[in-house]
């Protein structure tokens, strides 16, 4: 946190911790196309289909955390058709920082005390589409594939408000105000999802798959666009 104008603020911009992330996968992607021919085990084939658990930094008006699961099944040579369900913990806008701000205002100018607040967004979603692998030529055991996938995202309003390190935020009334649809609630909308990634045949039937996903949640008057890079672990069959 820090003081703003008599208000103590709990929102987070992005980093350029995005870069480190991407970079830190493109290079673990190069050491494992040089290690490739050398390892022997497991091989490139998609099978039938997969299943994996993933972990990502999730990334766009505030950093954040990105955990679910993802299924996928072969239905023609190189196409896959797949359904993703995951939770980003935060997907904070400008739009209900704005809005929280005014409330801390309003606040600061009721009573003596130092205000505090924050605000989340976390969204949960799912999301299906299709997966196209691309296969490298001259026997790399690494997968490429590219996807696009629509689905829906609920996104919660967490806003809290503090007077004198005490959280006032089920109190408001009393100072004469009361939270709106921007700053409490819930909401579903539309999501499309594009990405790609690189899997990696660990052996036998397990895979790595470092992937990248970019998503958009159709929201009048805000924009929610999360980046999510990271790991998925899982199994193919």
């Amino acid at each position: 946190m820090q003081r703003l104008r008599g208000v103590m603020v709990g929102v987070r911009r992005a980093p350029s911790a995005i870069l480190v992330t991407v970079a830190t996968l493109a290079t673990s992607v190069t050491l494992l196309a040089g290690t490739a021919h050398a390892q022997v085990g497991a091989s490139a084939d998609p099978g039938k289909g997969y299943a994996e658990v993933v972990a990502q930094s999730a990334f766009g008006n505030v950093t954040s955390q990105n955990y679910g699961g993802e299924f996928g099944y072969t239905v023609y040579p190189n196409v896959q058709v797949f359904a993703e369900v995951g939770h980003t913990r935060n997907v904070a806008t400008t739009e209900i920082s704005a809005a929280a701000q005014i409330i801390a205002g309003a606040l600061t100018q009721a009573q003596p005390g130092v205000v505090g607040y924050t605000v989340r967004q976390p969204m949960t979603f799912g999301v299906g589409g299709a997966k196209f692998l691309l296969p490298l030529s001259g026997g790399p055991r690494l997968l490429p594939y590219a996807l696009v996938g629509f689905g829906v995202a609920k996104i919660s309003q967490d806003a809290t408000f503090s007077v004198g390190g005490t959280d006032v935020t089920t109190n408001l009334a009393q100072y004469g105000i009361v939270l709106g649809s921007d700053l409490s609630g819930s909401f579903t909308k539309p999501l499309i999802m594009l990405g790609g990634g690189v899997s990696y045949p660990m052996w036998q039937s397990a895979l790595l798959d470092f992937q990248y996903r970019y998503g958009h949640v159709f929201i009048p008057g805000q924009t929610i666009n999360v980046s999510r890079a990271g790991i998925g672990l899982g199994l193919r069959f």
